[in-house]
């Protein structure tokens, strides 16, 4: 089911009918007591024991408050702990939401993960339900950590993204002009391609795209303008990682 109609009055309708109705299956949430032991076991001990250098530009991009998506490439499952791990410098970060793949929300792994925020997608059929409810979150002003490739992908090329996440920001930004909805693409790039002990990381973020300046009328074109024009900007991340050294980098304390 696509989240778009052709027609306008249609799409506004979508946009505006209350989560409480769509969503049954689909919600994400913090855990007051997992959510802050995670994050500070993973910022002061897991990761600065596990990686060398963690290297960060443009950090400065990340806005103070949502409502945000973070767009990170793919390469690791080391990604989902360092977004929280670049984002610590906002008031949001200990309060992310993601958009995992339904098979990362099963068993133990699960129950850790829909208790850090996680919810739930099928990237090849993403369902109605889950758009909504990150709609929902976006209007609540939260901020969502989408990977937009959909799976990980370790030659370090920026694989075609999928395009539920330009729908989902049209349809939050469509549902209350002025939202401001920003995606902030990151670029995240190891040293291994399957990191180990004593692995390098260099993260990049670009200026965030404002989701407002695509809100032309026609949703199915504005979404595929707002998905292309953020896959250039991944790959441009991409591109520059060779010349990184010529820039300032920001490296964030173990303490």
């Amino acid at each position: 089911m696509e989240f778009y109609s052709a027609d306008s009055n249609r799409q506004r309708k979508l946009a505006n009918t209350s989560a409480n109705t769509q969503v049954v299956h689909t919600t994400s949430r913090v855990s007051p007591w997992i959510g802050p032991l995670a994050y500070i076991l993973g910022r002061h001990f897991l990761l600065p024991f596990f990686f060398d250098n963690i290297k960060i530009v443009g950090q400065e991009n990340i806005p103070q408050s949502g409502p945000i998506i973070l767009a990170p490439t793919h390469r690791s499952r080391w990604d989902a702990l360092l977004v929280p791990y670049v984002a610590m410098g906002c008031r949001m970060a200990k309060d992310l939401r993601f958009m995992v793949t339904v098979t990362e929300c099963q068993g133990l792994q699960g129950w850790f993960v829909q208790r850090l925020g996680g919810f739930p997608v099928d990237p090849k059929r993403p369902s109605i339900t889950t758009l909504r409810h990150g709609v929902d979150l976006l209007l609540q002003r939260k901020t969502l950590v989408i990977f937009p490739e959909g799976d990980i992908y370790r030659d370090g090329e920026v694989h075609p993204l999928k395009p539920g996440i330009g729908r989902l920001a049209l349809s939050a930004e469509f549902s209350q002009p002025g939202l401001g909805v920003k995606i902030i693409p990151i670029s995240i790039n190891y040293s291994q391609s399957y990191p180990t002990w004593g692995t390098d990381v260099m993260i990049q973020i670009a200026p965030s795209i404002k989701v407002a300046d695509y809100t032309n009328g026609c949703m199915k074109q504005d979404a595929q303008r707002l998905t292309g024009d953020l896959t250039k900007v991944l790959q441009q991340l991409s591109h520059q990682e060779s010349g990184i050294t010529t820039h300032a980098f920001a490296e964030i304390p173990n303490s």
